[in-house]
Order: C-alpha cells, then sequence, then structure tokens
C-alpha cells in the first residue's frame, strides 16, 4: 500500500516540475507504470494519471509525447482515453499506437480514419489485426497508397463485397493488381476476372510499344491467362449443364444443327434451346450469344450468320423470329440488318466470329479495359 501511495505522491510531484526534463520523466514514469506486468493500476492510479495528462500533455514537446506513445502503444492496461488522444495526435507521436495498441477500437480507428490524414490512414492500415468494418472505411478513403497498404497487409480482413469493387478498381489502378492477386483471401471468381485484366492492360501495353499482330498476341495472352484460371474453369465445367445445353451440345456432336432447326425452334417459342443451339453452332459462349443475339442493332446476328454463309432468305427469318423473342422490332430494323448482311463479306465475318469465339472473360476484359481508358480521357 505504501508502495503505491508513493508512486502517486511521486507522479504528483513530477507534474509540478515545469522543465523539460521534468516533462520527460514524468512521461517516462507514466509510461512505465502503465507497461509494468508486475503493477496492475487500480482505478485512483489511472485516474490521477489521466486527470495530470489531460492537463499537461498539450506542454510535452512532441519528442516527450512520441517516448510515451512508444511505451504505451504495447501497454493493455493504459488508460484508453490517453491512448485515444495520442492516436489523433501528430503522426510521429501517433503512429506507434496505431499500429499497435489494442485499446483501440473499431468506432475509435475508423473516426481517425475519417478525419485524419494519409499517414494517420497508413498507420491503420499496417496494424497486425485490420477487421472488415476498418477495411471498408480505409477503401473509402479512395487513397490509393492507403488501399494498397491495406492489401499488403496479410492480417487485415477484408469482406468479399469491399473485394470485389478493389478488383473493379484494378482495372485503372494497376498498383491494385499485384496485392490482390497476392491475397489468400482473394475469391476464386474474382481472381479469375483479375487475371484476364491483367492480361488486357498487358495486350493494350504490347500493342501500344510493338509491332506485332494483334491474333497471334491474343492467342498467346489468352493460352496462359487460360491457364492460369484452369482450376476454376475445370470446377465450373463440372457443374451440371442445363438441359438446353445438353442437347445442344449432343445435336452439335452428331452436326444436327442446321438453320432450318434454328428456325423450328424459334417458331415453337423454345428461346433458351435457340440461344443454346445458336451457341454451339457459332462457337460463341454464353453469355456473350446472348448479348450478340439481342443488341439493340442486331448486328451480332447478322454478322453470324454471314460468318456461317447462311442464306440471306434463312437469315432473315431467324433474324425477324429471334428478334420478336428478345425485343420489339422495328420494320427498319430487318431492312438495316439485310444492309449490313450484304455490305459485309464471309472472310471478314469470320474475322469478328473468331474474335467473338474468344475467351468471353478475356474479351470482356479487353472491352472493360477500353472502356475505362475513354473514360478517363473524357
Amino acid at each position: 500500500m505504501a508502495t503505491r501511495d508513493n508512486n502517486l505522491d511521486f507522479l504528483l510531484e513530477l507534474a509540478l516540475d515545469r522543465s523539460v526534463e521534468g516533462r520527460q520523466r514524468l512521461a517516462a514514469e507514466i509510461g512505465d507504470l502503465c507497461s509494468s506486468h508486475e503493477h496492475v493500476l487500480t482505478e485512483q492510479e489511472r485516474d490521477l494519471i489521466l486527470e495530470i495528462l489531460k492537463k499537461l500533455l498539450a506542454e510535452f514537446e512532441l519528442p516527450i509525447r512520441a517516448m510515451l506513445s512508444e511505451r504505451l502503444a504495447q501497454s493493455s492496461s493504459a488508460p484508453r482515453e490517453l491512448v485515444i488522444t495520442l492516436a489523433n495526435d501528430e503522426i510521429e507521436v501517433a503512429r506507434p499506437v496505431l499500429m499497435e495498441s489494442d485499446l483501440l477500437r473499431d468506432p475509435d480507428l475508423i473516426e481517425i480514419i475519417r478525419n485524419r490524414g494519409r499517414q494517420h490512414q497508413i498507420s491503420i492500415a499496417r496494424r497486425r489485426d485490420v477487421s472488415e468494418p476498418v477495411s471498408e472505411a480505409l477503401t473509402e478513403t479512395d487513397d490509393e497508397d492507403v488501399i494498397k497498404t491495406l492489401l499488403e497487409n496479410p492480417n487485415a480482413r477484408i469482406a468479399e463485397a469491399t473485394m470485389a469493387y478493389l478488383v473493379e478498381e484494378s482495372k485503372r489502378v494497376d498498383s491494385f493488381q499485384e496485392p490482390l492477386v497476392n491475397r489468400l483471401d482473394l475469391p476464386q471468381d474474382l481472381a479469375k476476372k483479375l487475371y484476364w485484366w491483367a492480361a488486357a492492360a498487358l495486350r493494350q501495353k504490347i500493342l501500344e510499344d510493338f509491332d506485332i499482330d494483334p491474333t497471334e498476341l491474343d492467342d498467346a495472352l489468352e493460352g496462359s491467362a487460360g491457364e492460369a484460371t484452369e482450376a476454376d474453369e475445370s470446377a465450373a465445367q463440372d457443374k451440371a449443364s442445363s438441359a438446353a445445353t445438353q442437347l445442344a451440345k449432343r445435336l452439335g456432336e452428331e452436326h444436327a444443327i442446321t438453320p432450318e432447326t434454328l428456325i423450328k425452334v424459334l417458331r415453337k417459342g423454345e428461346t433458351s434451346l435457340f440461344e443454346a443451339l445458336f451457341s454451339e453452332l457459332s462457337g460463341v459462349a454464353p453469355p456473350r450469344i446472348q448479348r450478340l443475339i439481342y443488341d439493340s442493332g442486331g448486328e451480332g446476328v447478322t454478322i453470324i450468320c454471314r460468318a456461317l454463309e447462311i442464306p440471306k432468305q434463312t437469315f432473315a427469318t431467324i433474324f425477324m423470329l429471334s428478334r420478336s423473342a428478345g425485343r420489339a422490332m422495328s420494320p427498319k430494323d430487318l431492312a438495316r440488318a439485310s444492309r449490313i448482311f450484304d455490305q459485309v463479306n464471309v472472310e471478314n465475318a469470320q474475322r469478328v466470329l473468331d474474335t467473338w469465339r474468344r475467351d468471353t472473360d478475356y474479351q470482356d476484359a479487353i472491352e472493360g479495359l477500353a472502356s475505362s481508358r475513354l473514360k478517363r480521357g473524357a
């Protein structure tokens, strides 16, 4: 009991010393008292320390406050209000407690993220335990350095929705791609999307810097990225296909899909089976085939039919029936499609079809990258 009283008396005595040396010694004594594993603070001691520092902390030189922060960063018994005060101080003072103190709770950290600067945010992103709400708040800063630091922290827990947003952002922020790929908690579907975007970005860079045939480059990149996502692809292929897809596949293997078959299916109103048959016949995988069938101008169906050398009259029937299945058709649509059918030769149509046959994720990544660049240019 005497020792405790002596401690309190000594702290009060030091608090009366206004010299720099006195302040430095006071901070050191308080730090030692809070950090000691052998000494558990009583309520009286805790209240006294807090009261002293409330009145005197602003008078401490920055190096003294920084020293106190270093001493309290690992303490589990320091007054929480004191730790919060230090966490909101200049970054030289705040950094130790922001990175290491377990006394800071999520609401404390989120408030600091929203009200303090980049260096405070980066220090929080480096904590050995970052919760999902704190990760979300860090992401909401939209600061590339802060987010990159968060992604590089393997102990940061990131919600799937936040991760999906960051994968989307990686289309325009290249520095997010590598730390995202290296995260063990990245869901497989997002990892696959990221691989294709990286391939699309590399394609754009190569085409800008080198004189190379785009088709040869696409073949190489598609193969490389495809290998990286092979596990995901095989898992997806193991899932049961729809009845329409299974039937289309079987008819395709038997070479039994003809333009007349397509017309017959459309007349019966079996839209899903038509989509599956048209996908099998053209070699264009869903969901791209649906977009091409029902695009606003109908160019997709037109180009595919031209590439497959379907007679014009048969094409016109397929066009009208498929358009009526997907959307209201204007008489002008058929006239416009017929003009395209006449103007595009078979060889050029087949080149376009070859492009559409490429992996849909790869093609989407190329289109997404181009769209992103256009927006940034605007």
